[in-house]
């Protein structure tokens, strides 16, 4: 049976793992920044497929998993730092295309269809293998996992409520972030993309050098 007490417990921890800043709310800004809002949301949805498949591992009682991943958390790290690294090299390097004539929104678009299915199935990979191999995840859902955890019986509506709970918290915060930085694409000039554009590199690859350090 549906329980709504579940649910928002379980969306306040969805909420609480996404809103954070961190390298994926900058990779989240910077995709929506530079490809549009369908680029920021494939980011976002991702995310949020990799903190509901932890708290549907929180609400299995799959403590021996969470041990497990926890165990390789070294190699984890330097999983996701190198790939935050490359991310934000690639960032710093890449061109921002100017907008074309007097509509600030006419570049945006085009670079928005230009991205099609195949850029935002590409996102949402690389977003939800970035949230499955970060140990920091994994630990906070591991923190967590007394309030997720069902305290009566186990049944599938449980899992079932306590994995939307988490997606739907998750998702909220991200669908939240991109609208916002959506509305101010618009009046953002060139310029002032680039340096964005620049400084979330710099942080993706600052933060994969830090994930690589603690590996080492």
């Amino acid at each position: 049976m549906f329980s709504p007490g579940l649910f928002l417990t379980a969306a306040g921890v969805g909420l609480a793992v996404a809103a954070p800043v961190g390298p994926m709310g900058m990779l989240c800004i910077r995709r929506t920044l530079t490809d549009g809002p369908r680029a920021g949301l494939a980011i976002g949805f991702g995310i949020a497929g990799g903190d509901a498949f932890y708290g549907m591992i929180a609400a299995l009682g799959l403590v021996s998993v969470s041990r497990f991943m926890l165990a390789y958390d070294k190699p984890l790290h330097i999983v996701a730092g190198l790939f935050l690294l490359y991310l934000g090299i690639r960032t710093m390097l890449q061109k921002v295309p100017a907008d074309n004539g007097n509509n600030n929104g006419s570049n945006g678009e085009g670079r928005l269809a230009g991205i099609g299915h195949t850029g935002a199935l590409k996102a949402f990979a690389s977003a939800l293998l970035l949230t499955l191999t970060n140990p920091q995840t994994i630990i906070m859902f591991a923190a967590l996992f007394t309030t997720l955890a069902p305290r009566g019986p186990f049944s599938s509506s449980v899992a079932l409520t306590t994995v939307l709970g988490v997606f739907c918290g998750s998702i909220a915060w991200w669908c939240f972030l991109v609208t916002a930085v959506s509305l101010a694409r618009h009046a953002i000039g060139h310029k002032l993309r680039v340096v964005i554009d620049r400084i979330a590199g710099f942080a993706l690859a600052a933060f994969g050098v830090a994930e690589v350090r603690r590996a080492i």
